[in-house]
């Protein structure tokens, strides 16, 4: 009978647990990407944004574009300048309201893209 009313209790909780943060809708953004490397504090600039429907998104900051593509719970990420591509390496990720956050642990360096207003058409 203990097992039962655990097992209920458990269920209650989970059905009132809060879900998982989504994306923010397909669009273009203004936003600002942010990078630190340990254990200096995060330098942060102008970014333009697209997320798009499939997963993919593209911030550009000058030159410089990373290529995200978000799965369920890993982004990979490919950065590139023109043609060239500079880095890429896999991590987990997670959206905080507007920000997506993710780390390369291998370079010690946290991301965070914080996205502005959604621009509309012109």
């Amino acid at each position: 009978m203990r097992s039962a009313a655990s097992a209920a209790l458990v269920l209650a909780v989970a059905a009132t647990a809060v879900p998982a943060l989504a994306a923010p809708a397909a669009g273009h953004y203004d936003a600002l990407l942010c990078v630190a490397t340990s254990p200096a504090g995060p330098s942060c600039g102008p970014a333009e944004v697209e997320l798009r429907a499939n997963g993919e998104a593209r911030v550009r900051v000058a030159d410089i574009v990373y290529r995200l593509q978000l799965s369920s719970s890993q982004v990979e990420v490919v950065l590139m300048h023109g043609t060239m591509q500079l880095d890429e390496f896999v991590a987990s990720y997670e959206w905080v309201g507007r920000s997506l956050q993710f780390d390369d642990k291998d370079k010690n360096a946290r991301y965070e893209v914080r996205l502005g207003e959604l621009r509309r058409s012109r």
